[in-house]
């Protein structure tokens, strides 16, 4: 006899797979309200053409032992969440594939430049400054 209180495998693993699909709903749902605040003119092809500068920015600004320990955490972070396959949302669906890795990567970007100040992205950045004027707007940064 099993009362209210007692639970088969099934049941754990139905909650838990319901308690998963719900933070993962709660996690794009605010993804996509990020995305609205994002700035809308740094089209894909951009960032694909930014794409390696980018990266080394991050690994960069992860490994400078000037900026603060929470600031580097966050960037090895992303670093590991833009190189594992498993996303929020998955890159094969077109358009909203690569939208979650743009807008965590902005995201973060905010997030150091508040911490750091945008000098630590200037100081940086490996690139052309085409290129760090695109990552300024990414950031939330005015054009310099």
């Amino acid at each position: 006899m099993s009362g209210p209180g007692d639970w088969s495998w099934w049941g754990v693993a139905g909650a838990t797979a319901g308690a998963l699909l719900v933070v993962w709903l709660l996690l794009v749902g605010g993804l996509l309200l990020a995305a609205r605040s994002s700035p809308r003119e740094v089209s894909p092809r951009d960032l694909l053409r930014i794409g390696p500068d980018v990266a080394r920015l991050v690994r960069r600004l992860a490994a400078d032992g000037d900026l603060p320990r929470g600031v580097r955490w966050r960037l090895w972070l992303l670093l590991g969440y833009l190189l594992l396959p498993v996303d929020l949302v998955p890159d094969f669906l077109p358009v909203i594939g690569y939208a979650d890795d743009v807008v965590v990567l902005a995201l973060v970007l905010r997030s150091v430049v508040r911490r750091a100040g945008p000098q630590a992205l200037e100081r940086h950045w490996p690139g052309t400054p085409a290129g760090l004027a695109l990552v300024r707007r990414l950031a939330g940064l005015p054009p310099s």
